[in-house]
């Protein structure tokens, strides 16, 4: 093995890869850790899934569509854009993946916030790229002046954030785009939940690129298909540098029922944000800073019974809902972060097993 470990590419062997969710097998969970849908996609997602494989299964002997091109003509249809604005991948981080491949080296930056969503640097590495990071504050404010001077070749912009889910509005990303020269990446994994999305800001700017999911709203987090909107010069790079069938045939079909089924999922968004809505109110009663969420989950800092905050009293909460099968994130390798917990809203009878656990953890530490 000592020779194997030296063959990798020196920074591929250096290389911390990206840490997902815990995904438990056995039974008996309230998971939401996350930020999966707590409700089943659209029954059409079914229909078209048993519709492509057939009595047989004879299709799956065929190479799926390799532009996935029924899926980005119900993109472009939903989007009212142009099939040539739009590129398909195996979900967003496959898209996310060819932006890093076909624009970021040593030389070309790769630009992001910090706390973001922590795959991008983990990207940039693979491609012994460099990184450009801006810190955000405890106010969680755009740092829209950095972001303007930035040098990068691509910034990442994750709108609503994660994991606070502040969302950052079309006015302020529009102040970053007058001047920064660029690809701005709009990363909109969680835009179905907010109020204000950035695809309307496309037609005036050619270096901005939306990038969005199905994981999330559609509940197709097991599907993997994700999609970027952008200029059609961009979207000839992406397609030059991405596998020639990245997207099976059961996604793409799953993916185009999901998308022409609008009403349906408009029921599910809203039942969610309504769920989110009342659990933040609950915690800003417990007197817990809370971030006013635009996405499908919730970063709030918990107080024990004394009225304290902080590091280890977000890790005790954790320990404690974790031992009661509870799951949650925590992230404490960033000072912003490691108060806090991140929590996917679940169902309503899910976040009530929530808040009385966490009623139990207060009454533990009342000591």
């Amino acid at each position: 093995m000592s020779e194997l470990s030296s063959l990798p590419l020196p920074h591929i062997a250096k290389l911390h890869a990206y840490t997902p969710g815990l995904q438990p097998t056995e039974p008996g969970w309230v998971k939401l850790n996350t930020n999966e849908c707590p409700y089943p996609p659209s029954p059409r997602v079914a229909e078209a899934l048993h519709r492509e494989i057939g009595e047989s299964g004879a299709s799956l002997r065929l190479y799926p569509n390799p532009k996935s091109a029924p899926v980005r003509a119900a993109v472009a249809g939903l989007h009212r854009v142009r099939e040539e604005n739009v590129c398909v991948g195996n979900g967003s981080d496959d898209i996310l993946n060819l932006l890093v491949r076909a624009f970021c080296t040593a030389e070309a930056a790769a630009g992001f916030t910090l706390p973001s969503y922590s795959l991008y640097p983990v990207l940039v590495e693979i491609q012994a790229g460099r990184s450009q990071v801006i810190e955000f504050d405890r106010t969680m404010r755009l740092p829209v002046e950095p972001m303007a001077a930035s040098d990068a070749r691509a910034f990442f912009l994750t709108s609503p954030n994660a994991p606070t889910g502040v969302a950052f509005s079309n006015a302020e990303i529009e102040r970053v785009l007058a001047s920064f020269r660029g690809l701005l990446v709009v990363d909109e994994a969680y835009a179905p939940f907010a109020a204000e999305n950035a695809l309307p800001l496309l037609a005036r700017h050619p270096n901005l690129v939306v990038v969005r999911t199905l994981s999330k709203a559609y509940a197709l987090a097991g599907i993997r298909v994700g999609y970027a909107v952008a200029h059609r010069e961009i979207i000839d790079v992406l397609d030059r540098v991405r596998d020639s069938y990245n997207v099976n045939r059961l996604s793409q079909a799953a993916a185009v029922a999901a998308l022409q089924d609008q009403g349906y999922y408009d029921g599910i968004i809203a039942q969610v944000k309504a769920t989110r809505d009342r659990v933040v109110a609950e915690f800003g009663r417990r007197g817990w800073f809370t971030y006013p969420s635009q996405a499908n989950f919730i970063f709030t800092e918990p107080r024990n019974a004394r009225g304290e905050s902080g590091p280890a009293v977000s890790k005790s909460a954790y320990d404690f809902l974790f031992g009661r099968k509870v799951l949650v994130r925590h992230f404490p390798s960033h000072a912003l972060t490691a108060p806090f917990l991140r929590i996917s809203v679940g169902t309503d009878a899910e976040m009530r097993v929530l808040t009385d656990t966490l009623d139990a953890w207060q009454k533990t530490t009342n000591a």
